[in-house]
């Protein structure tokens, strides 16, 4: 005999609690045919249970408990309209003999989002005479809310077209999860097809698609060693692809059920996925990552002990060594007594979308976005609205850097089974736009292509935003830049001069203009330049801003790093003002420089400071921008 289910079990006693308050029938045929329904459905044969108590009620229709118990097995075998005309009839029969029908009817009602009888049923139970259970009367409240929810959020839809990716990406097969780097060129999506080892049985594997003047190009299988004959999915890729995180279930070398799978990209070859291991994996099941852009946080769905319901949502961190931090749950304003699924962090670092069947919405699971505050505390979800959000499951949602638009699997097309889709999401579901920088890093002298290591500072906190290494073999790189902040990106690597550049960007879709910039890095070689472009003065004076902190204690660092070296700092200014004045000026913001440095600990005798006023531009004077350019402080190795 099968175990019945704690829920069901539950249900049933109540009913049988219910039939000891009158004569169950007045027909013995009819008791014993319901009993042998009932000896039927605890077992789970739900057919031989639906024929019994059919044939009970059909010997006596005024048989209330075999009309309660068959809304319950109908209910159990996944027929929510017969169940929820089974209650009714019940309730016809006796609208008192047991309250909590209503409930479970407006449950049914809700999930077939028939949200106004499901109110209605909701407000009878509240409202019926007598003692109720305390937990049923939060129930039906909270049932009351998801409906007056539901209900308004119809009545006020938000604008939404789904939009097919095409031929080339959906197929009659299941597509599904899919993963998009910052530039919008590499699409990662999972696949349901026949299995090449088992005869007769499906499996997931990756298929990657990459775009092209005329949009997304055919989908290819990600072969070995991404895919194996194991199932691989609900991936997740960093901004720049080059790193995937993905769920695999059932391996040998699995810790529990699921476990999160680690893989990175060097040149076109990814490396053999190693299982990720303790404290990430545990016994219990981990899925559905989500990575931040620069890869170093990593957001996911687990069932392990310590959380707020069923299903959490956790994070960690990764160390230096690639080891990653305990993973901590998000907290009860994220995570409910429900279940919460696939996270996704979207490149501004502070704007998380998430599925749930615990916070109100429209029945399943909808879609939620929620914000970090000032403080870095997660905000309540906010749920995306009706139509993006309907009584089905809704989730696996993914955003785009500059948060116009979003992508997602549905079967929207029944016929074409589960496909990727994408929409243009609502203003107030957008997250902060987010742009990037993209190119190859090389070497100046040699051409060769380097790794190397970028660090992106937010100035006005001095904060680490982005930290991230260009690829050993191409020396491609792709950093995410926010928007409406001021950035310094650094770039360096030994026995080089390191690379500044300054970002001030202002609120527009930038990501579809990105910054495109091959770096080429100097050998430490007497005679090389840097021009720091992360050093600024307050407006006709040396003083220091402290934006410049950043910059000052990179070159701090470069100097530790490099201690037998001597450098020129020279400051130039552009042909505002006399050339005396510019030639005072120029000096005395280099002499601020060394002050910085001397301070930190850098030998006096290791630095020379000279001013050159506006003497050597490397702009035109005649236009802002040349001016701008022309105001600049420079580092120059002499020994």
């Amino acid at each position: 005999m099968k175990k019945l289910s704690f829920i069901i079990f539950f249900e049933i006693l109540l009913v049988l609690m219910a039939m000891a308050q009158e004569p169950a029938s007045t027909s013995k045929k009819a008791i014993n045919l319901y009993n042998r329904g009932l000896q039927s459905f605890t077992v789970n044969d739900f057919h031989a249970a639906s024929d019994y108590l059919q044939d009970a009620v059909r010997e006596d229709s005024a048989f209330i408990h075999a009309w309660l118990v068959l809304a319950e097995v109908y209910e159990d075998w996944k027929k929510p309209l017969l169940a929820m005309a089974m209650y009714r009839r019940a309730i016809k029969i006796n609208p008192v003999f047991y309250p909590y029908a209503y409930v479970k009817l407006a449950n049914l009602e809700y999930t077939q989002a028939q949200y106004g009888e499901a109110l209605e049923h909701y407000n009878s139970f509240l409202e019926l005479p007598g003692n109720k259970n305390d937990k049923h009367i939060e129930k039906s409240n909270e049932g009351i809310a998801r409906c007056n929810f539901s209900l308004q959020a119809i009545e006020n839809p938000v604008d939404f077209r789904p939009v097919s990716l095409g031929p080339f990406v959906n197929t009659a097969e299941d597509e599904y999860w899919p993963s998009l780097s910052a530039d919008e060129q590499t699409l990662v999506i999972t696949r349901l097809i026949k299995s090449e080892f088992i005869s007769g049985k499906k499996q997931e594997d990756f298929f990657i698609s990459y775009r092209n003047e005329n949009g997304w190009g055919p989908l290819m299988n990600a072969g070995y060693p991404l895919n194996s004959p194991d199932n691989e999915g609900a991936q997740t890729i960093s901004a720049d692809g080059r790193l995937m995180v993905f769920t695999g279930c059932n391996r040998k070398d699995g810790s529990g059920r699921c476990d999160l799978y680690i893989s990175r990209k060097e040149g076109d070859s990814w490396s053999i996925p190693k299982n990720m291991g303790g404290p990430v994996n545990t016994g219990y099941t981990e899925t559905q990552p989500s990575l931040s852009a620069d890869g170093k946080t990593l957001f996911f769905a687990s069932d392990r002990p310590g959380g707020s319901g069923a299903v959490d949502l956790w994070v960690c961190h990764e160390m230096a060594g690639g080891k990653w931090t305990t993973p901590l749950n998000l907290g009860d304003t994220i995570n409910s007594r429900g279940n919460e699924m696939s996270p996704f962090i979207h490149p501004d670092g502070r704007t998380l979308y998430l599925a749930s069947d615990g916070h109100i919405g429209l029945g399943g699971y909808d879609l939620f976005v929620s914000r970090k505050d000032s403080s870095g505390r997660w905000l309540k979800p906010e749920n995306l609205g009706y139509p993006i959000n309907t009584n089905k499951d809704e989730f696996g949602l993914i955003v785009n850097p500059s948060g116009n638009r979003a992508y997602f699997a549905s079967d929207i097309e029944e016929e074409n089974g589960r496909d990727i889709f994408y929409f243009d999401l609502p203003e107030t579901a957008r997250p902060d736009q987010v742009s990037f920088m993209k190119g190859v890093v090389y070497d100046k002298e040699t051409q060769r292509k380097l790794r190397a290591d970028f660090e992106l500072v937010d100035l006005s906190t001095h904060k680490l935003t982005n930290k991230s290494q260009s690829d050993s073999i191409t020396g491609e790189f792709l950093v995410c830049i926010p928007v409406n902040r001021n950035h310094m990106l650094n770039v360096s690597r030994k026995g080089y001069l390191f690379f500044s550049e300054n970002f001030s960007i202002q609120g527009v879709y930038l990501s579809e203009k990105p910054f495109l910039k091959d770096i080429p890095l100097s050998p430490i070689k007497v005679g090389m330049i840097v021009v720091l472009k992360n050093i600024f003065f307050e407006t006709d004076s040396y003083a220091l801003k402290d934006e410049s902190l950043a910059e000052l204690n990179k070159l701090v660092q470069f100097l530790q790093e490099n201690p037998h070296i001597r450098i020129e700092i020279s400051g130039h200014t552009d042909n505002t003002g006399t050339p005396e004045y510019n030639l005072r000026l120029s000096d005395n913001r280099a002499q601020a420089v060394a002050k910085y440095l001397v301070k930190a600990n850098v030998a006096e005798d290791r630095l020379v400071c000279r001013g050159y006023g506006l003497s050597l531009p490397v702009a035109s004077n005649e236009t802002e921008e040349g001016r701008a350019q022309n105001r600049r402080t420079e580092v120059k190795i002499i020994e």
